[in-house]
C-alpha cells in the first residue's frame, strides 16, 4: 500500500478514537505532505471538517500554483463539499482509499480533468463499514441524510 495513504488511514483511525468518524486525508506536494487531517465534524463541532477539508485547512494558506501540482489522498470518496473544494483549488490528482460504503462525486471530478484513482483498500472499507454498523446516525448527520 502507498505510504501516503497509510498516512490517511492513520488520520482516519486518529478520528475514531476520537469519538468522530474515521475518514482521513493527506495531502502531498512534490512527495511532502503538506496537509493532513480526518473528519472532526464531531470534535470541533463543525459543519464543514470533513477529512479532506480538515487537511486543507492543516495545509493552510497557500497560493493555487501549489495546490495545482498535488495529490489528494483520501481514505472515502469524496462528498460534495469535499470534491468542490478539490476542484476550487485544481488539486489534479485524487486517490481514493474506498468508495464501497460512499460513492461521492467522483464523476464530477472526472468530468472536470480530475485524475480519479479508486484502491479498494480493504482496511478503508472495513474501517468505514464498522462504523456505519455501529453508529449510523451519526454516519447520517455526516453525509447530510
Amino acid at each position: 500500500m502507498d505510504r501516503y495513504m497509510k498516512d490517511a488511514i492513520e488520520e482516519a483511525r486518529r478520528g475514531l478514537d476520537e469519538g468522530g468518524i474515521p475518514i482521513g486525508s493527506v495531502i502531498v506536494h512534490r512527495g511532502k505532505v503538506i496537509g493532513r487531517g480526518h473528519n472532526r465534524r464531531v470534535q470541533k463541532g463543525s459543519v464543514v471538517l470533513h477529512g479532506e477539508m480538515d487537511a486543507l485547512e492543516n495545509a493552510g494558506r497557500l497560493p493555487a500554483s501549489v495546490y495545482k501540482e498535488c495529490v489528494l489522498y483520501t481514505t472515502l470518496s469524496p462528498c460534495p463539499m469535499c470534491s468542490g473544494a478539490i476542484l476550487l483549488y485544481g488539486i489534479p490528482h485524487v486517490v481514493i482509499g474506498e468508495n464501497k460504503t460512499f460513492l461521492g462525486e467522483e464523476e464530477l471530478l472526472r468530468s472536470r480533468g480530475v485524475k480519479v484513482e479508486v484502491l479498494g483498500d480493504a482496511s478503508c472499507i472495513t474501517l468505514m463499514e464498522d462504523f456505519i454498523k455501529n453508529k449510523p446516525q451519526l454516519w447520517n448527520e455526516d453525509i447530510g441524510v
